[in-house]
């Protein structure tokens, strides 16, 4: 007998209705399992085998060919446990086969016949809506991440007996109901505050520029002088998470196994901070079936480089595609998947190997030509892409010293939400929401120099030597600058301050060069 169950696969974020066909014929018993599947899905053939018969089913003793159609999309993970087995219980007369065709199955069994959560099942409920579906089974543990998505109901199930007396009519399953504002309420608030900086003026002000449009930063200071510091008190000075936004972070979390019990809705932004020896895969993503890296892992909020001229050049030449595009295509002989990666990258170095060039407290033991080594480890195509370029200078005693409370993070992230408001009304799309994303039309349109301004640009574009592209950069600092003032013509003294974030450039790379 043919028995026809619904379950999902994704390729990427991208999700695929699959049809788990089992059919039991007779013939000696075998487990036959067709469809492309990975090693993880060939395995559930003991899994079913022992869930089944610990449940107080019938295992029959028969042909088993289990087709996971259609053939040519990869099948990865446990989640197909559950739809093999209903299917075995259906072909074998257990369970009335009409009962399965509304509902799309997904969940791990254990041994013992209980429900274990699996990774993705964001994406896969969307997935499943998207194909016209409007119900879904899974585990418990993950319920509360399924019923994030509208128009769809989410049936929790612990074990597999529970469900097939659900199928059967002889237990009520109540639809999961989710409480979305209260996962908003029990949001997890920053631990670090910019009131714990002591001085740092000029870095303080850069930081609150990044964060009021998006922009990429670059730190380079000696070691000691608060750079790693100030970055991990980056994300308490950015706008919260929109629900949308949440989401998107919340489908790449799903597919990377991030979610943490209990919180099925990622509500902070990400700061990602991998260590220095990360491949590029680490950080793009890949495999042989391309997974999200720490850039994708990175969207909607920060990717932190500490010493970023130690990691690998091919690692971070592979950052270029994302900071232009905002997505990440990888593209394996198998397989195609596109994540995104809108994000803001900030990066920490040192001058040096030694890392005391320029400091006045300490010598630097590097010669010009290790200097110079160092420091074009990061090309200038990266660097052109890095919107702000600060020094982080070692604080003198006095400073280190004084009691003086500083802002804190809150009076911030105020004015960088009144900026962020104003970026939103002007451009009045979703798929642009800061300076940092604009196009060259929208620089061209939005960005409006008074006379000063457009003569002190003409003389820095000659001076500095900039690149169309640093150009268009410095314009889009300009009118962040300019937001966070609330002028609507770009200053010669907006401009002024943007093109201050571009000198070490010519102070270091092409000094060095």
């Amino acid at each position: 007998m043919l028995a026809t169950v619904k379950s999902t696969a994704l390729t990427g974020l991208d999700g695929h209705i699959i049809q788990v066909e089992v059919d039991v014929s007779n013939g000696l018993p075998c487990f036959d399992l067709v469809g492309l599947p990975d090693p993880a899905v060939k395995e559930s053939r003991d899994r079913v085998r022992a869930a089944i018969k610990n449940s107080g089913f019938q295992y029959p003793l028969q042909r088993i060919t289990v087709n996971l159609a259609p053939a040519d999309i990869r099948k990865e993970g446990p989640l197909y446990d559950l739809p093999i087995a209903v299917g075995i219980l259906a072909a074998t007369a257990q369970i009335e086969p009409d009962a399965l065709s509304r509902f799309i199955l997904i969940g791990e069994l254990s041994l013992n016949g209980s429900l274990r959560r699996v990774n993705g099942v964001l994406p896969n409920t969307l997935a499943a809506r998207a194909g016209g579906f409007s119900e879904i089974i899974l585990p418990s543990e993950n319920a509360a991440e399924a019923a994030l998505v509208h128009d769809i109901r989410v049936y929790p199930v612990e074990n597999l007996e529970q469900l097939v007396r659900f199928l059967r009519g002889e237990e009520e399953i109540p639809a999961f109901q989710l409480d979305i504002s209260q996962l908003s309420d029990n949001r997890e608030t920053a631990a670090e505050d910019m009131a714990d900086v002591r001085g740092q003026a000029v870095a303080r002000r850069a930081l609150e520029v990044s964060a009021a449009g998006g922009h990429n930063l670059l730190m380079l200071g000696s070691p000691g002088s608060g750079k790693t510091m100030l970055a991990r008190r980056l994300p308490g000075i950015l706008p919260d998470l929109s629900f949308e936004e949440s989401l998107e972070v919340t489908k790449l979390y799903s597919l990377a196994g991030l979610i943490k019990p209990g919180q099925p809705l990622v509500r902070q932004r990400p700061f990602r901070a991998p260590h220095h020896s990360a491949s590029s895969i680490g950080l793009v993503g890949g495999g042989r079936h391309p997974r999200p890296g720490e850039i994708s892992l990175a969207h909607n909020g920060v990717l932190f480089l500490d010493e970023l001229p130690e990691f690998p050049r091919d690692a971070l030449e592979s950052l270029r595609q994302p900071l232009e595009d905002g997505i990440i295509t990888i593209s394996r002989a198998s397989s195609s998947a596109t994540f995104p990666a809108r994000l803001m990258l900030v990066g920490a170095m040192n001058p040096c190997p030694c890392g005391f060039f320029g400091d006045p407290a300490h010598a630097c033991t590097c010669t010009p030509y290790q200097i110079q080594r160092y420091i074009s480890r990061i090309s200038g195509p990266l660097l052109d892409r890095i919107d702000i370029h600060l020094e982080v200078p070692r604080l003198p005693y006095l400073e280190l010293a004084d009691e003086k409370q500083n802002e804190p993070s809150c009076a911030i992230k105020e004015r960088v939400i009144r900026a962020r408001e104003i970026q939103k009304e002007r451009f009045g799309n979703k798929s642009i929401t800061c300076n940092a994303m604009m196009k060259p039309q929208q620089v061209r349109k939005f960005c409006g120099l008074s006379r000063e301004a457009k003569l002190l640009l003409r003389g820095a574009f000659t001076q500095l030597n900039l690149s169309a592209r640093a150009h268009d950069r410095i314009l889009k600092v300009s009118r962040t600058i300019a937001d966070l003032a609330d002028s609507e013509l770009i200053e010669s003294i907006h401009l002024a301050e943007a093109i201050q974030y571009r000198s070490l450039e010519r102070k270091y790379w092409f000094g060095a060069s």
